[in-house]
Order: structure tokens, then sequence, then C-alpha cells
């Protein structure tokens, strides 16, 4: 600072001493001196000095460094040694950079402190975390290098400051702003960031990458039963079974609610895809104990896999969202992959909502009925009632695309009340004791009025009670228990007969069974078709059940028998009734009163010796390529391991071909019979369940290929087409 004028050099440094000592002697008293004496001056104001610092130091606001020219301390405040574990006489002569942890270990992005120490820099408040055990504080570190009189570089004095409750407190802001308080899974925002950056990358590498929704089923109940903590707790065992899962932490999101996303690098096989993603369902609904109650819930899952379903996030999201939405509309509790088809689907879904308002008024919808079958005498004992709806446009639609329609726009009650009456006016038709059986929803049973309307639906029929038997799956149990029970002694205080349907399908307990008033169990078909496989411990399961229910004095009935080693197995197994296209496919009503005035009907079974794959029926336009050409065929039944297709003529059996799928689905395929202008053809490799009742490939071309490939053709002529003098023809 300037000095007033008429003030010399020998003045200036007389001003400047007097407002050191000044300073100094407002912060402590000290005794009356010479002014002339400015040797004394320099050693009081050193010593007042000193006691400052070290009044500072026990304060532990702060404390002092000092290292020689290598970097080993010098002097270090003994009571931040303390807090460190040693003295400051232990700590003399060690590396000061020792102290300190790695800065890369903490994911810092910064100049490290050795850095810095070789390149003689000075640094403020450099953040370090304690590198010894059991301390975990953080320090700001700032320090000087220092120069002999000769101008030698001689070591480092600085300063450090305790800044762990910021640190902490910063990083919980952050935690806050990353990941979910509740499950301590990443966020939206954050798994949106994190998406998005392996999203660019790959592209560049030209890699895969795969994403999940999940949608939790039935939370809601729980949320209303139980409460909202007792949700919150569900919530937190949910992150736990999918983090057991995955494995990756960082890869698990929630991103709201009861809704969940996965990512996952690098895995664009969808039968690894789909296996994990029935883990994950399997798993989720297994019971939860929260707060003393029994939970069980389920999943709905949705797979996009970038880049052949989009290759950015905004389209892998929409689409795996989509693909949610698919699986959810089919039933819930399974998967779906996105296909470009499920905009359609979903569009026809809409429609379908709007047309099935209006389908019982205008007559659309009837019933028919599937003889279930006596295992030992192959008499039908009863039927089961079925629900069908034949559009005006579109024809027949499978139940189990408009029931679960029915069941999210609120028309299963009117639905399942029209189900239940025609059923008990047709039962009364039938001559003899032949039951009818009417499956009842989760949503219908928890409807207070369902015992009025079987009373109502009885009486307007005439029909003995004993003879119409409700189907009830185990997610009844879901809910209230204490409803449940009343539900239950209400309807059988009817006289009515109660089966308990799709046993064994994830939600089974022994418990409700002691208390249930069931007369018959019926075995899951899934149970049934994997019995015959070899190493298949289905058959011990269905033991297991049939033991269960005689125990109980309860009947039994295997759903989907459909070939003669079911059937033996069954048998053997001593299940007591049969259902499945082994004995008879669903008739109509007029079909069953023929059958029922012969008197006792019996059925002769009649079906193919073994198992086969499932086999589906259709009619599909697809590719099937052979050398330079590409015939268009079309398939009339699709398995897991090969295809019945049409469109060539007298193709030599061992022929391989390409089946294109479209959507980058190619699957090697030979033929392994041929008959004029049909083909069956074997796949080099299995298809496997796209999650929702069909098949689709387990690999897919990539589309960086198709564009490779694209680019070099279009760079070459075009090459002349393949033909010999034994090619086929189109058909």
């Amino acid at each position: 600072m300037d000095m007033p004028s008429g003030i010399d050099d020998s003045d200036r440094d007389s001003a400047a001493s007097e407002g050191t000592r000044g300073f100094f002697g407002k912060l402590g008293a000290r005794k009356a001196r010479p002014r002339s004496d400015a040797a004394l001056l320099a050693n009081l104001d050193t010593r007042e000095a000193l006691l400052l610092l070290r009044n500072f130091e026990e304060s532990r606001r702060g404390w002092f460094w000092s290292t020689d020219a290598k970097g080993r301390l010098t002097y270090i405040t003994d009571a931040v040694a303390q807090l460190m574990g040693r003295t400051g006489g232990e700590l003399v002569g060690t590396n000061f950079t020792e102290l300190f942890l790695p800065v890369d270990s903490h994911g810092e992005r910064q100049r490290t402190l050795p850095f810095l120490f070789t390149r003689q820099s000075k640094f403020d408040e450099l953040p370090l975390r304690s590198a010894f055990e059991g301390d975990d504080r953080w320090w700001a570190i700032s320090g000087r290098p220092h120069f002999d009189s000769a101008g030698n570089f001689a070591g480092y004095r600085g300063s450090g400051a305790d800044i762990t409750a910021q640190r902490r407190s910063a990083e919980d802001a952050s935690r806050l702003a990353l990941y979910d308080s509740l499950t301590g899974l990443a966020n939206r925002f954050s798994i949106s960031k994190k998406l998005d950056t392996t999203l660019a990358a790959f592209a560049q590498q030209q890699r895969s990458c795969a994403i999940m929704l999940l949608d939790l089923d039935r939370f809601k109940q729980v949320n209303d039963t139980l409460g909202h903590p007792a949700g919150d707790a569900l919530l937190k065992q949910v992150a736990e079974r999918l983090l057991k899962i995955v494995g990756d932490k960082e890869m698990v999101s929630r991103l709201g609610g009861d809704e969940f996303q996965i990512i996952l690098p690098d895995v664009e096989d969808r039968g690894k895809l789909g296996d994990m993603a029935a883990d994950i369902i399997a798993s989720l609904s297994q019971p939860y104990s929260v707060e003393g109650s029994r939970c069980i819930i389920g999943a709905s899952v949705g797979v996009a896999i970038a880049p052949f379903d989009g290759q950015t996030s905004d389209d892998l999201v929409r689409n795996a969202d989509l693909a949610l939405y698919a699986a959810k509309g089919n039933g819930r509790g399974r998967f779906s992959f996105y296909s470009s088809d499920l905009h359609q689907v979903a569009e026809d879904r809409r429609k379908l909502e709007e047309d099935l308002r209006d389908a019982l008024v205008r007559g659309e919808m009837d019933l028919t009925y599937q003889p279930v079958v006596n295992a030992k005498t192959n008499m039908v004992t009863g039927v089961e009632a079925l629900i069908r709806w034949t559009h005006p446009d579109r024809g027949v639609i499978s139940p189990a695309l408009f029931i679960p329609i029915a069941e999210e726009a609120n028309l299963i009650w009117p639905l399942g009340e029209w189900v239940l009456r025609k059923a008990c006016q047709e039962a009364m038709r039938w001559p003899g004791e032949l039951r009818v059986a009417v499956n009842v929803s989760p949503m219908q049973f928890a409807n207070d009025d369902l015992p009025k309307v079987v009373a109502s639906a009885l009486a307007a029929a005439g029909l003995p009670a004993d003879r119409l038997e409700l189907e009830i799956t185990e997610s009844v149990f879901l809910g209230d228990s204490n409803e449940t029970a009343r539900m239950f002694k209400a309807l059988k205080g009817l006289g009515i007969r109660l089966a308990l349907d799709d046993f064994g399908t994830g939600y089974s307990s022994l418990g409700y069974l002691q208390s249930a008033p069931f007369d018959k169990i019926k075995i899951d078909q899934s149970f049934v078709r994997g019995a015959t496989v070899k190493g298949s411990r289905n058959a011990a399961i269905i033991a297991a059940i049939v033991a269960l229910a005689e125990a109980l004095d309860m009947e039994t009935t295997a759903e989907g028998i459909e070939s003669h080693d079911q059937l033996d197995l069954i048998r053997k197994l001593n299940v007591s009734h049969v259902q499945g296209y082994i004995y008879s496919q669903p008739v109509s009503g007029d079909e069953l009163l023929e059958h029922s005035e012969a008197g006792s009907w019996t059925i002769k079974p009649s079906g193919p010796a073994r198992q086969r794959n499932d086999r589906f029926q259709m009619f599909r336009k697809v590719g099937a390529i052979h050398g330079n050409h590409r015939y268009n065929v079309v398939i009339r039944n699709l398995s897991a391991t090969g295809a019945f297709i049409e469109g060539m003529l007298d193709v030599p059996v061992g022929t391989q071909f390409v089946i294109d799928f479209g959507e980058g689905q190619l699957a090697t395929s030979t033929v392994r019979r041929s008959m004029k202008h049909q083909q069956g053809v074997e796949f080099e490799q299995s298809l496997v369940s796209d999650g929702n009742g069909g098949l689709c490939t387990r690999h897919r071309v990539s589309p960086y290929l198709i564009a490779a490939a694209s680019q070099q053709a279009s760079s070459q002529l075009a090459l002349p087409a393949f033909t010999t003098t034994n090619d086929w023809k189109a058909a």
C-alpha cells in the first residue's frame, strides 16, 4: 500500500514493524520493552506467533506440517497424528504422501499429491482421505514449497483442515441425486445417463446392449391392504432379489413406484435373456414376509436389445416399454421381447377393447366345453366351460387375448356372470349327473356379490348345486385372509364344488390347503408337458401333489394331456382325472348334448405316441434362402426344432436353407421331408420362447453387419442368379 507523502523508506519500515507489533499485541499481553531493542522485539513477536499457532493446533480446527526436500515429514501437529493412530514423533521421517489414499481410488478428478510434490508446485485445499485403517476422515491439504538461501528446494510447509463433515454431506447430496433413497438402487436420472453413455460407446464399437423394464403385479394391493410402510419394505426386498440375480448394482435401477430397469451390456442372446427374465419373474413371485404378513406379488418384463430394437436410449426404452405392455396384456407374470409388430398389436388391442364392450350385447360370445375324463375308465365325468368370442371381422379370438383386456377394462365381472348363468342353463339340458366347471377370476372372487350371483344362476336354471364346480386360482389368497375365508364359507354354504386351478405355478402353499374347502386340485399343464422328458423332476412333483390330494380327500385333474406317454405316466402316478386333446378338444353345447343323450359318454384316447415339441399353426410368409436365390414361402406350422413350409416344388431331402423370419432373424435349416410343394425342415439351432407363447431365433443379425453388407453389395456388380438343371421352381 502507498504510504502518505513525506515519509521515507526508513519510516515505512518502522511503520510496518509497528503494525506487526500492534497486531500481536492485541492478542496477548506482554511486558513493556524499549522501542529501540529490535532483537528483543523480534524474539517476543516470534514467541507470540508460536503461542498463537499452538493455540490454533490445540483447537483442532486446523493443523500444520512440513517436509524435507525428499518429502519426508519434519513436523506434524501431534493432535492430528494421534487421530491417525500415531504420535507426531512416530510420523516424523514418514513420506508425507503415505498418509493419504491414492486419489484415483475414490474417483477424484484432480492432480495427485505425488505429482505436485514432483513438480514442487504450490497447492490449496487438496481433498485427500486418510490412509490409516479405521480412520475415514477427509482432509483439505494446502502446501507451499520453500527454498534455502541458495535457492535450492528445501521441502514443503503447509496446513490441513478436517472436511469430513462437508465431504459426507456432499456425498449424501450426490447419493440422493443419483440413487433411490428407499432401495439404494440407481434412480431414473442416473440409469438414463448410464444408458446414454453406454449406447454411445457401444455404437462406435458395434456392441450390443439389452435393457429390461419390470413392473410389479398386484403391488397396489399390498399398499392398499397393509399400508405404504409395508409397501416400502416390500420394495426393498424386491431390490435385494433383483441384485442377487443380476449381480451388478450399478446396472439395476428403480424408476419410481413399482417400476425397475436393468441394463445388460454385451447381451443379445434371447435364450439367455429369456431365461434371466423367467428367473426374475419366478424369484419376485415367491412369498415375502413383511411386518409379520405373508405377501405374494408377481412381475412382468419387457425386453429390448440395441442395436436391433433401437440405437438411442429413447428408442430402446420406448420399445422395452411396449414389450412390457404386451407382456402384461397377455396375462401378466411373463416376459416379452420387442418386435416391430407390437405397435400394431397395441393398436389392435385398443380396438379390441372397444369391440369387447359391445360383444355380449351383439351376441358374439359363446361357450364350448372340454371333457374331464376318469383316467381309469375313460368315462366323462364333467366338462369345463370355456368362453369363445367370434368377432364379426376377425373371426375367433383366443381367450388368452381378450380375457386380460377384459380384466384391465373392468369388463370381467359382467363377462364372468354371463358365463356362469349360460353354463348353468346349458347344463340343465344334459341328462345324467354331468358336472360343469366355470372359471372364476380373482376380481370376481373379491366381489362380495359373487355368492348371490352364483345362487341366482343356480336358481334360475334349476341346476343342483353339486353339479356346479368353480375353478379358482391360487392368486385369490393374495388378499385379506379373513375376507377370503368368509368368501369360501359363503360359496361352500351353497353346496357347490370348488377346484384349485393351475396348482404349482408359483404361489403354492400347503398352509391354505388346510383351511380352504377344495374338492379338487388341478395340476397345471406346465408340469405335465415336461414330465416325460428324460431327467425331468416333474413326475416326482406330480406324485407329491397326488399324495397330498389323497391325504386331504381331494380329486386330481391333470391338464394338457396330448400324447400316450403322458397319459401312461399320469395313470401310473394315480391322477384321478384327465383333461386334454388326447381325449377331446372343446366341443359345442349341441355336440355335448348329442354325446350325453346316449347315456354314459366314454372316449377312447387318441393322439401321438410321444410328447412332441409344441407346434404353432400359422400362415406366415417368410424367405427361404439357398445360394443366391431367395424364395417366398409360407410357414404352416412351427416348433422350436423345425417348421413345415410351402412354396417350392420337389426340393431334394438334405437341401440346406436359411429361413429369414424378418428383423434380422435367420435360422439355418435342412430339409428332412419333401412332398411336392411341402417341405419339413429341421433347424440347426433350436428357436427359443419369446415369452408370449411364440418362438424366436436366439440371435439376430446385427444392423451393423447388414449395413456393411449393403455397402459392400452396392459397390459390386450384381451377382448372376444361381441356377442348375436340378434347381426347383417356386410353386
